[in-house]
């Protein structure tokens, strides 16, 4: 499985969640595990997926999260799940 593991930050707009889900659903990119927040008008989900599925690569995914989240003014970071990890270590 090829896990990674998707951060969205930004102020609370409409449409947020349906853009994110909407670009994994046309990359068969599947959501295994989802969490949203909003707080003070600010907005924060992440996710876990499993890219196995999508012909694209870990770093292709990121760049074009990436791209989707300036569109609609977020920031959007995808990581593989073992990056994350290594990353959230104590």
């Amino acid at each position: 499985m090829k896990k990674t593991i998707i951060t969205v930050v930004g102020k609370d707009t409409v449409g947020i969640i349906a853009k994110v889900c909407t670009y994994l659903a046309e990359n068969n990119v599947n959501i295994l595990d989802i969490s949203q927040t909003i707080v003070q008008g600010y907005f924060n989900m992440m996710m876990v997926t499993d890219a196995t599925k999508c012909e694209k690569s870990a770093s292709q995914i990121a760049d074009e999260l990436e791209a989707v989240g300036k569109e609609i003014g977020v920031s959007i970071l995808c990581q593989h799940e073992d990056i994350f990890n290594m990353m959230h270590r104590i």
